[in-house]
């Protein structure tokens, strides 16, 4: 890490491959404080090496603008990388044995947290009940979140701790936690952690993200996930620190402008993100139009067309973004619905000049994906949810059978209708990882969903900024803004998929930058260096 006050230098950088649409042969680029100043050839580079602060040979790596995580969750991303994470557990033992472990390992918490768990992977295709939970904890109050974070486990001492959770809906007596039991028992666990812990786990996360060549996060924050002064503190953390930027967005739900415009004071970017129509696939709490294919409902339904038309109409007038989480047919349904009844308002030019956002999106029909094109939504996508969960023997077939998974994540539809796209991990639900986030979306595991490398590469650079307003942001050309990564790979190549196949070229007649070639099974790039503003947040260049 460097010293945020101290001056930036011009720096060159010569000797490998810019990925820059300026120059699409760049192999050397110059930096001038916070903002590049040229990029071009390695002869032409010669000039300024007189100038030069620092000169850096690259020895052939590929210099990218740097990746915007367009869905993370800070404080719970830096927890888990920190706490009981059982992304990895293999079985139930497993899992209950890391709980046992992390129990004996942390004697001072008040309340054990960890993340992670996904039962539909395991051979015993069921959770820990609540007396193995208790066990592995040794009585100690746990709460123990789903993968997908849309529902939890607790123990006897926790849920002790939680008046009148019995009488809360969704509450379970052995099993997991849903709805507003789960909410009510989140805050009490998360009432526990304190400040310096809180920031502890924001400053891992965000430290992590910079090692993998993220350069800004979309921080979604609100009432039923985290806190206010977790997102102000993330916020003035970010400020105050070298890392990646950080952009907050606070998903509470609104009548009037002068509430909406509240957001501002949070220094939040809009009142979106996690703002629930629904809840997940894997929770059994998405909004469907017909039931699930292993449960007989159609999950759950947080918001109607009436109150998304409300909220994105206050929105508007107060000129903050509007946004929503929704994964099922259904709740995508009352979403766009929703936001036609508001354009039908307010005027569909000032809505599409807002650029709302979804967040998941996964259930698209061809009428919703129209509407979102008509409409000027952005869908911010996961596309490690596909690599996870999807194909014939996934969770999302389990879930829905296999004629409705092989709809989800249609990311070639929506990028043929015109619907801008901004990708994200959503973590800690999947980890971030831009490349293989692209990886994700170029071999999508239903073959017409999949996108080209580089238009998965745009929605993760250039995406990011657009979903923010900031059009101009997200590439390395002479003006820009100087966020960029430095990375070790392999061959450059051009992908250009279409709905058969996938075809590879390097025929430099094409004038197209290349970028890593990510066929699965391959190695992903290793990031160098990551550069924020002209300041190094991460660095192994030299190492």
């Amino acid at each position: 890490m460097t010293d945020p006050t101290a001056p930036r230098p011009t720096v060159l950088l010569r000797g490998g491959t810019v990925y820059s649409p300026a120059d699409p042969f760049a192999t050397a680029m110059v930096v001038e404080g916070d903002r590049v100043a040229w990029v071009g050839s390695e002869g032409a580079a010669e000039s300024f090496v007189d100038g030069a602060n620092e000169i850096v040979d690259l020895a052939g790596a590929l210099v990218t603008p740097a990746f915007t995580d367009a869905h993370v969750h800070t404080t719970a991303t830096g927890l888990a990388l920190t706490g009981l994470d059982l992304t990895g557990a293999t079985d139930l033992p497993a899992a209950l044995e890391a709980v046992a472990r992390h129990a004996r390992s942390r004697p001072d918490d008040r309340v054990l947290l960890g993340h992670g768990w996904d039962a539909t992977a395991w051979p015993e295709q069921r959770p820990p009940g609540r007396a193995e939970l208790d066990a592995a904890a040794g009585g100690r109050p746990l709460y123990l979140t789903r993968v997908d974070v849309h529902s939890a486990l607790a123990t006897t001492a926790l849920l002790e701790q939680v008046p009148g959770i019995t009488a809360q809906d969704g509450y379970s007596p052995d099993g997991p936690l849903t709805g507003d039991a789960h909410h009510a028992v989140r805050a009490a666990a998360h009432a526990t952690v304190t400040p310096a812990q809180r920031t502890a786990a924001q400053r891992a996360a965000l430290r992590h993200a910079a090692t993998l060549g993220i350069g800004a996060v979309h921080e979604c924050a609100g009432p039923r996930i985290s806190s206010e002064d977790d997102l102000t503190g993330l916020l003035a953390l970010a400020a105050a620190e070298p890392g990646p930027r950080v952009f907050g967005y606070w998903a509470e739900a609104f009548t009037n402008a002068r509430d909406a415009a509240r957001v501002r004071e949070l220094g939040a970017c809009g009142a979106a993100g996690d703002l629930f129509a629904d809840g997940s696939l894997g929770s059994h709490t998405a909004h469907l139009h017909a039931p699930y294919a292993d449960a007989p409902h159609t999950g759950e339904a947080h918001l109607d067309a009436a109150a998304v038309a409300a909220h994105v109409t206050a929105c508007t007038e107060a000129g903050v973004q509007a946004g929503f989480h929704a994964i099922g047919d259904a709740a995508l349904t009352a979403v766009t619905d929703g936001v036609r009844a508001a354009a039908d308002h307010v005027g569909i030019e000032r809505v599409r000049a807002a650029r709302h956002r979804v967040e998941h999106a996964e259930m698209l029909t061809e009428h919703t994906i129209a509407a979102f094109a008509d409409l000027a939504l952005t869908a911010s996508v996961q596309p490690a949810f596909d690599a996870a969960w999807g194909g014939t023997e996934g969770m999302y077939a389990t879930r829905l059978g296999a004629e409705r998974a092989a709809g989800l994540n249609p990311y070639a539809a929506l990028l043929r209708a015109g619907v801008p796209l901004a990708l994200g991990s959503d973590a800690p639900v999947t980890a971030i990882d831009p490349w293989g986030t692209l990886r994700a979306a170029a071999f999508h595991r239903t073959p017409e969903h999949r996108i080209s490398v580089r238009a998965a590469f745009a929605a993760h650079t250039r995406g990011g900024w657009r979903a923010l307003g900031r059009d101009g942001a997200g590439t390395l050309v002479p003006g820009a803004v100087a966020d960029y990564a430095v990375w070790r790979t392999g061959d450059l190549v051009v992908q250009a998929p279409d709905a058969r196949v996938v075809r590879w070229s390097t025929d430099p007649r094409s004038a197209t930058p290349g970028l890593p070639d990510l066929t699965p099974g391959g190695p992903l790039p290793e990031c160098l260096r990551t550069v924020v503003g002209g300041r190094t947040v991460h660095d192994r260049l030299n190492g």
